[in-house]
């Protein structure tokens, strides 16, 4: 009888233990912050090719990774205390939708990675290092390309074979506004000189 009980015994606390690791595996989902500017109904199809992607990564939303979504709902000065949320929440990741979201999630966290989802100009404004290496906790998309900035001119006369003046508006005061710079388009200031 005693053999009987120690054969159950030591299977009920192998179980026991296999259950517990399960749970302790099962505990420690993967979490993403992602921090929007504007609302979950204006970035519906963006949301959907995020999740999309994390599919075909093999990560199913709430199964095996957890999105912890933050809109400010178009109101910009909400932005740094969603990202302060998301770096108490502890999520493992934060995705920025852009250049203010990136900027707010800086300034929360060093620690946590934060991938930009676009950018128009990362180190411009800061963000990295350079784009070759980005150093800090900062990745992800740039929007920036002066190489092109000819091609979508001839691109626009192709289009519209009888243009013949095309103004582009911007600053080349402005942080992140590499192109302009380095096209040497002045500002509106130095054109009112």
């Amino acid at each position: 009888m005693s053999d009987k009980f120690f054969s159950l015994a030591l299977g009920a606390l192998l179980w026991a233990l296999g259950s517990l690791a399960d749970a302790q595996q099962q505990a420690k989902v993967p979490r993403i912050g992602y921090l929007g500017t504007a609302s979950a109904s204006a970035n519906l199809v963006r949301i959907e090719a995020f999740r999309q992607g994390l599919r075909e990564l093999g990560y199913v939303e709430g199964k095996s990774i957890v999105i912890e979504y933050r809109w400010a709902e178009g109101k910009l000065d909400r932005i740094p205390a969603l990202a302060a949320e998301l770096v108490r929440l502890k999520v493992d990741i934060i995705v920025a939708s852009g250049t203010t979201s990136t900027r707010a999630a800086k300034e929360a966290t060093v620690t946590i990675p934060i991938v930009m989802g676009f950018n128009n100009d990362p180190v411009g404004n800061g963000f990295v290092t350079s784009l070759a290496h980005p150093g800090g906790n900062i990745t992800g998309l740039s929007t920036l390309a002066p190489e092109i900035s000819g091609k979508q001119l001839e691109l626009l006369k192709e289009i519209v074979p009888k243009l013949s003046r095309v103004a582009v508006l911007g600053s080349s005061t402005t942080p992140g506004n590499a192109q302009a710079r380095r096209d040497r388009i002045p500002s509106r200031e130095q054109r009112a000189c």
